[in-house]
Formats: structure tokens, sequence, C-alpha cells
């Protein structure tokens, strides 16, 4: 009778271990499958948090930077243009050629309050959204050979603290996760007559 018993208890005994252990397989896959996407995602939260800092701080050593460059063509028909604004100056500059000869310069004064709604109209179409690149694909050379690349930059002190950029080609769109126009748009506006310098050089 304890030996019928015994054979029946066995199995179910075997069962129950079984059943547990897989439960607590289970438990373990899951926890680590949140924990991980948890952390992630936290982390993204966290860099984009610390770009926004970086990009609304009005300290005298911040700056944000957007350059623009045209096609790839002969050097004498290469243009770009850069446009730089801090708490204190704002900044337009027009090139020709790969070596960046100076074509026009417009420098101008800035102050704080103006430089804090520049900045909040940056955050709010998204400026520090992205997630920048590495290795070669944020590498700019040679991208969009027959269209204009667009590089945004948040600084301190003259480096980079996020820098993103896209494309007006359809394969090379870039880190920039928000509309090129309108932070063009913004930047533009901030120096007057900046339209007729761009224009000059084609751009």
């Amino acid at each position: 009778m304890a030996s019928y018993r015994n054979s029946r208890i066995f199995p179910i005994a075997l069962v129950l271990i079984i059943a547990a252990v897989a439960v607590a397989a289970l438990v373990s896959l899951t926890r680590a499958i949140f924990f991980n996407t948890s952390s992630s995602n936290q982390a993204s939260v966290s860099q984009i948090d610390a770009s926004r800092q970086a990009l609304l701080s009005t300290t005298a050593d911040r700056s944000v930077r957007m350059t623009v460059r045209g096609a790839i063509v002969a050097d004498e028909q290469f243009h770009s243009y850069q446009i730089t604004i801090t708490p204190s100056s704002r900044d337009l500059t027009t090139y020709t050629g790969y070596l960046d000869t100076t074509v026009d310069n417009v420098s101008l004064g800035n102050n704080v309050p103006a430089y804090e709604q520049f900045v909040y109209s940056l955050d709010k179409a998204n400026m520090a959204k992205g997630s920048e690149l590495t290795g070669d694909k944020n590498d700019t050379r040679g991208i969009c050979a027959t269209g204009q690349v667009y590089e945004f930059a948040i600084l301190q002190a003259d480096k980079s603290v996020k820098t993103l950029w896209t494309s007006t080609c359809r394969g090379s769109k870039g880190s920039l996760d928000a509309s090129v126009d309108q932070l063009t748009q913004l930047f533009v506006s901030q120096i007057p007559n900046a339209t007729q310098l761009i224009n000059k050089i084609g751009l």
C-alpha cells in the first residue's frame, strides 16, 4: 500500500517541481526584458533632457549654430554659410570654396532675453530631439553631393554638446528629428537681410 502511494506521489511532486522552475524562469525573463527596456528608455530620456538643458541655458558661454553646405561641385562654385547665435552676439558668414573664403560677414549684438526667446523657440521646434549618430554614419563628407546638408549644433565654450544633421537628399536623412525648414527659418530670422546674402551665394 505504501509503495502504491509513493508511486503516485512521486510523479505529482515531479510535475510541481517542473512547474515551479518554469514559473521562476518566466518571472526572471519577464523582469530582465522589462528592466532592460526601462533602462534604455530612461537613458534616452536622460540624454534628451541633458540636451534640452544645454539648449535652454543662457549663460555667457552658450551658443547655437547652423551650418549649411551646398552641392559638391568645383571649388570656384562651392558655397556654404554659418549662423551662430550667443547671448551677446549674432553672426552670419557666407563662404565660397572648400577653404571657406569669406564672401560676406554680418556681426550684430544680442541680449539674454532675446537669446532666451530664441532658444526656447528652437526647443519647441525639437532641435534637441534627435540622437547623434556614431562612426561612419555621422561622417557628412560627400553626403548629398547634389543637394544641401544642414548641421545644427548646441555649443558650450565653442565645443559641441550635441550636433545633429540632415540633408535634402532622400537617402541621407541624418540624425535630425525635426523640421529643417522651421529651424532654418528661425536662424535666418535672427539676422536682418540674411536672405539676400544667402541668395547671393546661391543657397
